[in-house]
């Protein structure tokens, strides 16, 4: 899918040409003013000089320069090759919101954007689950508490869009080693059952010594509930006679993110 074909003009002309030649012949008994010649591409020309334009704004000075609409029409520009994107791109922040919201949107709703057919959303999505593979190697193998700032942009890149609560661990080794990321469950807009005595077991089948709690708000503010204070409390007591310590609870929204630890709720 990641190819462009501005070009096709000549291939056109050629097949107007063989329709001329096996045409009717013309009555010749007035003469018929011939139309202007018209180019294969005159519906697109306008916007191959804003494509290019738009790539040189990008090669010169880098992604700062661009809008969000932009950098999402450089994407759009090899995703849908011989159309003009930017009204696309355009609707697509309107809808979501950002680019981050448009990146982290369901496939069914991308398609509800006029000109986003299945193949672009799907394109899209791929696009963001590239991102967040990337996002996820930052904290693979590492100590977690010294790269928290990629832990943070990591959690934020897989959840802060997401249309309903989610609840996932991040389980540790005793050097605090990521061992496994994994969504212990799914809820609705603004609940998720979660099972303290379930997140433990899975801890020492996977002989994890520490645990981080991460859960999203879809309703975009990350401030913690009495539920959220009192399922954490309940998971620490759990799991602390077991030797599993409990090293945050980080809540996820779009505008931003809270830890218990810094709240000093655990």
């Amino acid at each position: 899918m990641f190819t462009s074909n501005e070009g096709g003009s000549d291939g056109l002309a050629e097949a107007a040409d063989e329709r001329g030649f096996f045409a009717e012949p013309r009555p010749t008994t007035r003469k018929v003013k011939a139309e202007p010649p018209v180019s294969p591409d005159s519906d697109v020309a306008h916007y191959h000089g804003h494509r290019e334009r738009l790539r040189s704004k990008y090669r010169d000075n880098g992604d700062a320069a661009l809008a969000d609409y932009e950098l999402l029409e450089l994407l759009l520009f090899r995703l849908i090759p011989r159309r003009d994107t930017k009204p696309i791109a355009k609707a697509l922040i309107a809808r979501f919101g950002t680019f981050g919201g448009v990146m982290g949107a369901p496939i069914s709703l991308l398609q509800e954007v006029k000109g986003v057919g299945e193949n672009v959303a799907l394109d899209l999505k791929l696009i963001a689950s590239v991102s967040q593979r990337m996002l996820k190697s930052e904290i693979r193998k590492k100590e977690v508490l010294a790269s928290w700032s990629s832990v943070i942009d990591y959690c934020r890149a897989v959840m802060a869009h997401e249309a309903r609560e989610q609840f996932r661990i991040l389980f540790l080794d005793k050097r605090n080693v990521l061992i496994a990321d994994e969504v212990q469950g799914q809820g609705t807009v603004d609940h998720t059952p979660v099972y303290p005595r379930e997140v433990v077991r899975r801890a020492l089948e996977l002989s994890s010594t520490a645990i981080i709690l991460v859960h999203n708000h879809p309703s975009g503010d990350p401030t913690p509930s009495r539920a959220d204070i009192e399922m954490t409390k309940t998971i620490v007591e759990t799991a602390k006679p077991l030797g599993i310590a409990v090293h945050d609870h980080i809540i996820i929204g779009k505008d931003g993110h809270v830890s218990f630890k810094g709240l000093r709720l655990i």
